[in-house]
């Protein structure tokens, strides 16, 4: 009796095999998104919404500004009085 070539013994040889594999084939089309005018507005208010978060509550350089001008005596007058005393009413709606 006379057996040839029965190929390999071992049979794991035979996974380890890579076929030959097939490359998708590429489409001219591409990828594309829409964002509708809705979620464009929330983002803008996000964003702006954000920067108020970010901003300091107070203007430290007004502040300094204030406090060097009431160091002079001379500007404190009876204009300087009524027109805080007409902001401070407007702000509370009594005028």
């Amino acid at each position: 009796m006379n057996i040839n070539s029965l190929g390999p013994v071992d049979p794991v040889s035979k996974q380890n095999k890579t076929n030959n594999v097939v490359k998708p084939v590429s489409t001219d089309s591409k990828d594309s998104i829409q964002i509708s005018n809705d979620a464009k507005a929330m983002a803008e208010v996000y964003s702006v919404a954000e920067t108020v978060k970010a901003s300091p509550d107070v203007r430290m350089d007004r502040i300094e500004e204030v406090r060097e001008k009431l160091k002079d005596p001379s500007y404190i007058d009876n204009k300087v009085i009524e027109s805080v005393a007409d902001s401070v009413m407007d702000l509370f709606g009594l005028s």
